[in-house]
């Protein structure tokens, strides 16, 4: 199969075993009327649950298969999985001095490092 890119270069599209293959990150998470939901993010839409993990899992696989043959037959983009290679675990934050003080003798107080003590405001604040 052949398609064209944004350039309007005819280029060759990737089999559907190609996308079958691609391991996507799934969330799972407890459902609160019981059992499990599980989410491929990439995938919009796609989405399952069941009344134990390994159905959910299960469940979820199946869904993933589905959700590929039906955009690859449609000719629609199906999206490459996420990965965390892009995040490298260090991240530059520009502060005022007077907050880079008070942050700094806060983490002194508390007997940790200012990377742990910012890691813990932050972990607290987006759970």
């Amino acid at each position: 199969m052949k398609t064209l890119n944004q350039t309007n270069k005819q280029i060759e599209t990737a089999s559907l075993e190609y996308y079958l293959n691609l391991q996507y990150p799934v969330t799972l998470y407890p459902d609160p009327e019981g059992g499990y939901v599980a989410e491929i993010k990439d995938l919009p839409g796609c989405l399952t649950q069941g009344e134990t993990l390994e159905e959910t899992m299960i469940n979820i696989n199946e869904a993933r298969e589905l959700w590929i043959e039906t955009a690859y037959e449609a000719g629609d983009n199906i999206p490459l999985p996420t990965t965390d290679d892009s995040y490298s675990g260090k991240l530059i934050l520009r502060i005022p001095k007077s907050l880079h003080r008070r942050l700094a003798e806060t983490a002194k107080t508390e007997g940790v490092s200012l990377n742990q003590y910012l890691l813990s405001l932050v972990s607290f604040r987006i759970k």
